[in-house]
């Protein structure tokens, strides 16, 4: 598994609420919330944080086809910019990958089994939005079109097949996916 690691130092730099903090307190502060977390020499191990966003278009869903691998359809996201709450993120990723404007209407579930993307271990959280606009794909997709749960393309990327599943699920039922 590969493990993200975030020097003490750049947290005291890259962190609004630690500006001006001395780097040698932070690293201190590291290590003593870390105690229960996985870390070396100061360092944070943690899984990164993104956001993925189910649209709702034209009578479907929008499924981007990757540029990069892994290869495959997958729902728009993306990383989590410091600073940045995840409803921003995910409007953000949205308009990047879609050229939709969104309208987020619901956190929907969170995903963070490990080796749910095969280059490092992420936690996303999915939204369902409505989208307005005209679609094309951009940035990290090669095109984005419009799918049901009847026409969903293969192979899909991730564990966006089981997001999907739920979702659809979750329309017909009214239940939300359990932990």
């Amino acid at each position: 598994m590969n493990i993200i690691t975030i020097d003490a130092t750049f947290i005291a730099k890259r962190n609004p609420l630690l500006n001006g903090v001395n780097p040698a307190l932070c690293a201190t502060l590291c290590r003593v919330v870390s105690k229960d977390m996985r870390h070396t020499n100061n360092k944070i191990q943690t899984p990164l944080l993104t956001v993925d966003i189910i649209i709702r278009y034209q009578d479907g869903i929008v499924l981007i086809e990757r540029k990069n691998p892994p290869p495959g359809w997958a729902l728009p996201g993306g990383f989590v910019d410091v600073g940045e709450s995840l409803e921003k993120a995910a409007i953000r990723e949205a308009k990047e990958e879609t050229s939709l404007n969104v309208t987020l209407v619901e956190q929907f579930h969170a995903y963070s089994k490990p080796g749910r993307d095969p280059r490092f271990h992420t936690v996303t959280m999915v939204f369902i939005a409505d989208g307005t606009g005209t679609l094309k794909g951009r940035d990290d997709a090669r095109k984005a079109q419009v799918f049901t749960e009847a026409t969903l393309p293969t192979p899909v990327a991730f564990d966006h097949g089981n997001i999907l599943f739920d979702y659809f699920s979750y329309i017909k039922t009214g239940l939300r996916p359990q932990a």
